[in-house]
């Protein structure tokens, strides 16, 4: 089946289908108890600037705060709409959309070493300046570099300062970025270069949280960071141990008035890791345990929940994608993946409706075709690739094999995440890939290595380590994200970026991509990101697998279960317990 996304079906927002959610609201909110998170791996970053899953976001809601975030609703609308954060106030921006300024809130504290502390202007400058640290890879530093006024120069003199704690915080410390400015405590002024419509959007992300100067002192997200952890948001950690569990306890310098979004009911948050998706299941069934970390509700489990008209199932239509990134900067088979016949072939040999069918069926998968997923702008009706009911297209795929000169086919290395579907997708994609004349080498890898260390590090793409990556990908707001898909995986400036695997670069789609930002116009902006998805596909960096449903379940004691859009789940603080 094929879909088309509308300016105002993007509008509206992620697509939230809850059944039966009325009982969630039938008792008064109680505070205290611990609320049992379950997780096949870790919370892989505690540190906003480093790359980190999209799951990390339900703990960095936790922690953090930033200017401005997003409510917690079942209300597709109110999902996507910036609220203000540690912001008095959601700003208009002045001077024809390159000024905007913000009034910090009152009561808004870090549980600093001495005491707490109120967030100031300095810290929110601090928090910018440290994406710029040379000495682990922001990926999210390429949406500020060259909006805001001066960001690329700042950040060009920091690659230059030797990679140690006391020289970078020399740097930091006696720096200024020109375009943010802190005229008084309480006020942030931004100026940007060009008008850019999703800056607002830009500021919900985690990587934009103000840093006390505290941290400083440590080098991002280090073992010293993680012991000397300060918080902001309603929760801290007080303990963690390594791939085992995380503990959040209330983080007695928030002030619940200063804060809009979060409630903070219980007292505690355990995030427990190594749990497997059938025992994490079978926990919340119990309540043994209350909510899923980086866990997909299995789909056998979610036909039975539904057959039982279980109430505490949902489900969340949140831009997540799915796809397979293949690397054309290795010198394996002597550079053939670099052909772009090769890559279309690939697109033509993979059996996307069997990855639909791995996933549970059209309630939790659609076929993709392109860069953008449902629901984000820029998704749109095309094939550039047709294949008979998206099961792949074996003899074409081998017709372009031969005219790239690779009649005998091809030997490819495909590492896997070792986790969740993870293994059972990999088979999937190496069944329809043989049977066109790709051997596929599967090699399984650890949750905790996958991104962190294999396929986030560009000398393994350079070294032929891997060939081919089954990869996802979630916007990193709600709404028009086009952005968010397309600038930190399809763009390259000459410094490598995190999650653009294989330093691809289209000078063509970024010129219109540059467009799609500049207007104001939604139906424009449409067009133009479907321009860009046109023109990525042509010349295809990654083979689109599918859109993919995110199913939510809890157990029985959670009460006022809201779904964060921008964390993929349920939000951990605004639920409280009923035991």
């Amino acid at each position: 089946m094929k879909h088309r996304t509308s300016a105002k079906m993007v509008l509206a927002g992620l697509t939230l289908a809850l059944m039966g959610s009325a009982g969630a609201f039938a008792q008064e909110a109680q505070t205290g108890g611990t609320l049992r998170v379950l997780g096949t791996a870790e919370v892989d970053r505690f540190d906003t600037v480093p790359p980190a899953t999209a799951d990390t976001g339900s703990f960095f809601r936790a922690v953090s705060r930033q200017l401005i975030n997003f409510a917690a609703s079942t209300d597709a609308e109110e999902q996507i709409a910036p609220q203000a954060d540690l912001a008095e106030s959601v700003p208009t921006p002045t001077d024809e959309g390159l000024t905007y300024t913000f009034t910090l809130r009152q009561g808004a504290n870090w549980d600093a070493p001495d005491g707490p502390r109120q967030i100031v202007a300095a810290d929110v400058e601090r928090g910018f300046m440290r994406l710029c640290n040379p000495s682990i890879p922001a990926p999210a530093v390429s949406y500020f570099e060259d909006l805001i006024v001066g960001f690329a120069e700042f950040c060009s003199g920091f690659a230059d300062v030797e990679p140690t704690v006391e020289a970078m915080k020399a740097y930091i410390e006696s720096s200024d970025v020109e375009g943010i400015e802190t005229p008084s405590e309480n006020t942030v002024v931004f100026k940007l270069r060009y008008a850019a419509n999703d800056f607002i959007y830009l500021l919900t992300l985690p990587v934009t949280t103000p840093a006390p100067v505290e941290v400083l002192d440590y080098l991002p997200d280090s073992p010293e960071y993680r012991e000397n952890f300060i918080s902001n948001g309603p929760y801290t950690v007080e303990s963690y141990v390594p791939d085992t569990q995380v503990t959040l306890v209330r983080n007695q310098a928030w002030e619940a008035a200063s804060d809009p979004l979060r409630k903070a009911y219980v007292d505690t948050i355990e995030i427990i890791a190594g749990v497997q998706p059938d025992a994490a299941m079978q926990q919340l069934q119990s309540g043994d345990g209350d909510m899923l970390y980086d866990i997909n509700v299995p789909p056998v489990t979610v036909q039975m929940l539904t057959m039982q008209g279980d109430e505490k199932i949902s489900t969340l239509a949140e831009g997540a994608s799915r796809m397979i990134w293949i690397n054309t900067v290795s010198e394996n088979n002597d550079g053939a993946l670099r052909n772009p016949l090769v890559r279309q072939a690939l697109n033509y040999a993979v059996n996307k409706a069997a990855i639909v069918q791995q996933l549970g069926g059209p309630e939790f998968a659609t076929p993709l075709n392109g860069i953008f997923p449902l629901g984000i702008l820029g998704h749109h009706d095309f094939e550039p690739y047709p294949t008979p009911n998206s099961e792949g297209d074996v003899e074409k795929a081998k017709e372009l094999l031969a005219e790239a000169g690779y009649p005998d086919g091809l030997s490819l290395k495909m590492p896997f995440r070792n986790a969740g579907n993870g293994a059972a997708e990999a088979q999937v994609l190496q069944a329809s890939l043989q049977e066109a004349g790709f051997e596929i080498e599967l090699i399984p890898t650890p949750a905790p290595d996958f991104y962190p260390r294999l396929i986030t590090n560009f000398d393994n793409a350079l070294n032929g380590v891997w060939d081919l990556v089954p990869s996802g990908w979630s916007p990193d707001w709600p709404g028009g994200a086009a952005r968010s898909i397309f600038q930190p995986q399809y763009t390259y400036d000459g410094t490598h970026g995190t999650f653009n695997f294989s330093d691809y670069n289209n000078e063509a789609a970024n010129e219109v991509a540059d467009r799609a930002l500049a207007t104001s116009d939604l139906a424009e902006a449409e067009q133009l990101w479907n321009e860009v998805d046109e023109i990525v596909m042509a010349d295809p960096p990654t083979v689109p697998l599918i859109s993919q449903t995110t199913v939510l379940y809890h157990g029985a004691a959670v009460q006022n279960f809201l779904p964060y859009a921008a964390g993929g789940n349920g939000d951990w603080t605004n639920v409280w317990l009923s035991r």
